[in-house]
């Protein structure tokens, strides 16, 4: 027995959570959020070696019990065995998709997504160019209209700057952000505007420093107070810059359409971010950023469309138990 509604389980981290949350509402059933907290010693275990029977569900986690969703769209690897273990009690009623590499073989699962960069193939794989996210065509036009009148004085062309920061494959320090200040401070010295919005990842110091490079220039910096714009930001561009640390908001910045200038930060040699950023230049849809505008056209990256409409037919075709 299940019902119709579609269950979300992630551990609740903002990456995860973007990519699975998109997917759920694209669908369009009910979305239940279900984060996930797994107990010792299933915390430490990989999926594989999780037996039959185990839910792992420790405290600080929301619970899991039937009846149970129609879908379950999981995403992370420590949703894998959970989300296993729910397709197994409700005798293969839910479908279940799983989106990133499960670590496991992709045929536990009804459908896997992953990106190209994470090199998993099978026929239940479904393979993106980009990240899954949530952006969508009615939220930007919602965020767009209402921030229009703020940011109307500034000059076109406008420029979306989504930075990042350090992680484990990147380097973002004072010589960096000094630099990035610089190449954008060139692209709007044409006439143009730029739309920044900074991450926790970006640091203070190093915020500070792309403030003073672009003193003087036209340009709205969000400060980390209010409503983020970043959606409005998006929706009003013109042009995007992007820093290279962020999969999830180089996707987003694609399904606008507009022209996705990547700024690449020191690291990255030969790991899967570096696959990422080559599929999407050879296939045209990104270029590097040098402090130069381009303009070129490429349709909008919305692949989390398409995934959604085969969800639905494999719900509607669903005779129970399989």
């Amino acid at each position: 027995m299940t019902i119709r509604e579609t269950w979300v389980l992630t551990d609740g981290k903002a990456g995860t959570r973007a990519g699975a949350m998109g997917l759920a509402e694209a669908v369009g059933l009910p979305v239940v959020e279900k984060h996930v907290h797994s107990r010792l010693p299933w915390r430490w275990l990989p999926p594989q070696l999780w037996p039959a029977g185990v839910l792992g569900v420790g405290a600080g986690g929301d619970p899991l019990t039937p009846p149970w969703p129609a879908l379950l769209i999981s995403a992370g690897e420590r949703a894998v065995g959970p989300a296993l273990e729910i397709r197994r009690r409700s005798g293969g009623a839910t479908l279940a998709v799983h989106i990133q590499h499960p670590r496991i073989a992709a045929r536990r699962f009804d459908l896997v997504v992953v990106s190209a960069h994470d090199r998993l193939t099978g026929p239940n794989v479904r393979v993106t160019l980009g990240a899954l996210h949530r952006v969508n065509r009615a939220r930007l036009d919602e965020a767009g209209a209402r921030f229009a009148a703020r940011f109307a004085a500034l000059p076109r062309p406008r420029i979306a700057v989504l930075i990042g920061g350090a992680n484990r494959t990147y380097r973002f320090d004072p010589a960096v952000a000094s630099d990035l200040g610089e190449r954008l401070a060139a692209a709007a010295s044409g006439g143009g505007s730029l739309l920044v919005t900074a991450s926790r990842r970006t640091g203070a110091a190093n915020e500070a420093l792309l403030r003073e490079r672009l003193a003087g220039l036209p340009v709205a910096f969000w400060d980390g107070t209010g409503e983020n714009p970043y959606f409005a930001y998006l929706a009003l561009a013109d042009a995007v810059v992007v820093t290279s640390d962020s999969v999830n908001m180089v996707s987003e910045a694609l399904y606008t359409g507009r022209p996705v200038h990547v700024y690449r930060l020191p690291g990255g040699e030969g790991s899967k971010f570096d696959r990422f950023h080559r599929a999407l230049r050879d296939a045209g849809y990104t270029r590097p950023f040098t402090g130069r505008l381009e303009s070129w056209d490429y349709p909008p990256l919305d692949e989390g469309a398409a995934l959604a409409g085969e969800i639905r037919q494999r719900l509607a075709g669903s005779t129970g138990p399989g």
